[in-house]
């Protein structure tokens, strides 16, 4: 980086470090709006500033996370007991029973030979190739992190595509290279659609199910959300496949021995399944058969029972079971994994719920409703159209999870003041927040891959800017159709116990 480039960057830093807390002052020191509380304002004015901070990055999201727990007491916002309280929701603790079940399936390589396995098993031409790399890696992300995920995609991806293809030109790239880019691209892209398909694949979900059981005291199990999840993740994955293999990069239906033969030394070299990984993946259909059938089965023998409870004894089953190869009494996990669990995502879901609650508790999200009744008689199908157009195009240069935190509270209100199921526009927005496919920096996956040296910018802008808007289309019937099906609503009308 040269002298001016540093300049610049540190510039543009010190301003975004700025900005948060000047809209801070600016907001808390006006006077007070007609209806609205001193409590709703000092909400206001710190969620101006920590979204401010998550957009900009002038520090890490993580750290910004943690500054609820110091200006929503400071300011009157939130009283300290009741912010610090939501870094210890129940959703977290899914997401980390999650996080170390995932965790487990990556030291044993149980995910790589459920990948090279589901690969092996869908075909050897460029296409099936293509397709089996998508299916493996949305499979996989509906349980593991994205970004796991797609590390772990890509160099099985590089190799196959070196044996398939010869490069011309400097590296890897190429104009004729279609295969490599269509692969590459279609690994970043499943990463994402996959983790639309559980609670545990991206934490817009959890943290969706967390806003809706704060806010209105309603629960949406790890099999409603699937219910609607699988089907959207199923038509998107498809839809992607298709125009990545036969419109951006067409690619030819020959088989490949190379490419079998490639997928078969990948097998070789992991051997026959370990004692290990048979227990892991024991643990693992374990704990997401519990979640199936937790609220038509579980329950009636455990009333109290929850999907976080079943998070949490599938993570210390892996404590427990002994790993058979070890001498010195090992177990399948050890507390030193506690290195790699992401606990920047867990404090990001501890501040963003205690944005929903100051939002609730202040009064502000009512006042946000009364402004929003203008809307009232616009089109539902317009207005979930609008909010995922918006929400997708946004999260191109925002986090997902942070874009997703910020505006469900947002949502809900809006959904109160027109009269309409809250879970339509709340629904929308979350999974509009994983549909990120144009930019590198919209989401990890899009990043690895355009590290490979395999896409150039104007592959995934041009691709990605087509599966955003085939994206918004296909959300927006899903919320508006299928939402109301599976989930036994009606998203036009808001519930009785709902209305104030």
């Amino acid at each position: 980086m040269n002298s001016t480039t540093f300049k610049a960057s540190s510039f543009r830093n010190t301003l975004s470090l700025l900005l948060g807390p000047a809209l801070f002052l600016l907001i808390i020191n006006l006077s007070l709006p007609e209806g609205m509380t001193a409590e709703a304002l000092a909400v206001l004015a710190c969620t101006a500033w920590i979204s401010t901070w998550w957009i900009t990055e002038p520090i890490p999201i993580p750290a910004t996370s943690l500054l609820p727990i110091v200006i929503f007491p400071l300011s009157g916002a939130l009283g300290l007991n009741q912010t610090t309280s939501q870094y210890g929701n129940p959703i977290i603790f899914l997401f980390l029973g999650g996080f170390i079940v995932a965790i487990a399936m990556e030291k044993w390589n149980l995910h790589k030979r459920i990948a090279l396995n589901i690969i092996h098993l869908v075909g050897t031409n460029q296409r099936k190739i293509v397709l089996g790399f998508m299916l493996a890696t949305a499979f996989l992300s509906m349980w593991i992190s994205n970004t796991a995920t797609a590390m772990m995609m890509l160099p099985i991806g590089v190799s196959i595509t070196m044996q398939l293809t010869s490069f011309s030109g400097e590296g890897p790239i190429s104009a004729g290279n279609k295969f490599g880019k269509a692969l590459m691209l279609g690994i970043a892209y499943s990463a994402s659609i996959g983790g639309l398909a559980t609670l545990v694949g991206t934490p817009a979900n959890a943290i969706l199910v967390a806003v809706v059981g704060q806010q209105f005291q309603m629960e949406i199990s790890f099999l409603q959300w699937m219910l609607l999840g699988v089907p959207v993740t199923f038509v998107l994955l498809f839809i992607c496949w298709f125009y990545l293999v036969r419109v951006s990069f067409p690619l030819h239906n020959e088989k490949s021995q190379n490419g079998k033969a490639e997928i078969e030394s990948q097998l070789a070299i992991l051997g026959r399944i370990s004692t290990e990984e048979k227990w892991v993946l024991a643990v693992f259909a374990f704990t997401a058969l519990a979640w199936l059938t937790r609220t038509f089965v579980l329950n009636r023998f455990f009333p109290e029972l929850d999907d976080s409870m079943i998070a949490m004894f599938g993570a210390i089953l892996l404590f427990l079971i002994p790993a058979s190869s070890t001498q010195n009494k090992e177990k399948l996990l050890d507390w030193s994994i506690a290195e790699k669990i992401p606990w920047g995502i867990l404090l990001l879901f501890g501040g963003g719920l205690a944005i929903a609650l100051g939002f609730k508790d202040s009064g502000l999200a009512a006042w946000i409703g009364t402004k929003m009744t203008l809307l009232q008689g616009v089109s539902v199908l317009l207005i979930f159209l609008t909010i995922i157009a918006v929400i997708n195009f946004l999260t191109e240069i925002t986090s997902n999870t942070a874009t997703a935190t910020m505006m469900l509270p947002v949502l809900s209100s809006l959904a109160l003041a027109i009269d309409i199921h809250p879970f339509g526009p709340m629904v929308a927005a979350c999974m509009a927040s994983s549909c990120a496919f144009m930019l590198p920096v919209a989401t990890p996956p899009n990043a690895i891959v355009f590290g490979s040296g395999f896409i150039k910018m104007q592959d995934m802008i041009r691709t990605g800017f087509v599966l955003n808007l085939i994206s918004v289309v296909v959300l927006t019937l899903a919320v508006y159709y299928l939402l109301p099906v599976v989930w036994h609503i009606d998203v036009l009308s808001l519930p009785a116990e709902l209305k104030p």
